[in-house]
């Protein structure tokens, strides 16, 4: 029996993928035999990250700022040059801004949209061609966005912008998934919720604090995104298409309120 969760052998590219969730899904690619990019705008953790990953596979580091169209489409053409097709792009990079209401910047508003709204879609638009080239009905190309439960939820800290574009990425990939699907490429998303990174650093820092007010009463673990990402990039998947997974242990959906 073939295995439903095989995905080796295919070509993924994991954006902001030198640390953090991006990592998380980066190693557990690796060590299912993927052939797996990195980018990150941070040159000496992104080569760092894929030195480390490359001890259990195939991973190869390629920096990029991607906030802007130019930057995407030289990545592009640095990744037409190395492969011929894409199977799986995992739209991870992102960025977030604090600050109170009455004083929040302009620059904490265009830089998150910037990077975790506008680069997603310019990417993907970029990467299409060779996705298509890898896409049949048997086995679509995959795209995973990384949103937030910030997205489905109101948060409590002052992240306006973040929240927007979380808000937006949930919406995006919906639409982009009724796009792309006559093109054999799935579009999904998954909304974390308390993982250790430096986008939530009380989860980080304070993971005994955080638990309590989660259903599950933890934080995510690497294994919990890694296998969300795994089972959707794979045949398991394939039947998976515009859907937003909250990845958060019951924060949004399994609580109760009256």
């Amino acid at each position: 029996m073939t295995d439903m969760f095989d995905i080796s052998g295919r070509v993924a590219i994991v954006t902001g993928g030198s640390r953090g969730i991006g990592k998380m899904i980066a190693t557990e690619f690796v060590r299912r035999g993927v052939r797996t990019y990195i980018t990150s705008r941070k040159a000496d953790q992104c080569n760092e990250t894929a030195a480390e990953l490359s001890a259990f596979g195939e991973c190869v580091s390629i920096p990029h700022d991607l906030s802007n169209l130019e930057e995407i489409k030289s990545f592009v053409n640095e990744m037409s040059e190395r492969e011929d097709k894409i199977d799986i792009l995992i739209n991870n990079a992102g960025a977030s801004w604090g600050a109170p209401f009455d004083e929040f910047p302009e620059s904490g508003w265009d830089k998150v949209m910037d990077i975790n709204v506008k680069s997603l879609f310019f990417l993907t638009q970029q990467l299409a061609p060779m996705m298509r080239a890898s896409a049949t009905p048997e086995q679509p190309a995959k795209v995973i966005n990384i949103a937030s439960t910030d997205g489905l939820s109101n948060a409590r800290i002052e992240t306006y912008s973040y929240s927007a574009s979380k808000a937006a990425v949930i919406h995006l990939t919906r639409r982009l998934a009724n796009r792309l699907a006559e093109d054999n490429i799935r579009v999904n998303a998954i909304a974390p919720g308390a993982f250790a990174s430096n986008m939530n650093i009380w989860a980080r820092d304070n993971p005994e604090g955080v638990a309590p007010r989660i259903p599950a009463k933890r934080i995510g673990k690497p294994d919990d995104i890694a296998g969300t990402a795994v089972y959707m990039c794979s045949r398991a998947g394939d039947f998976l298409l515009g859907a937003t997974i909250p990845l958060d242990g019951g924060t949004v959906y399994g609580t109760l309120q009256g």
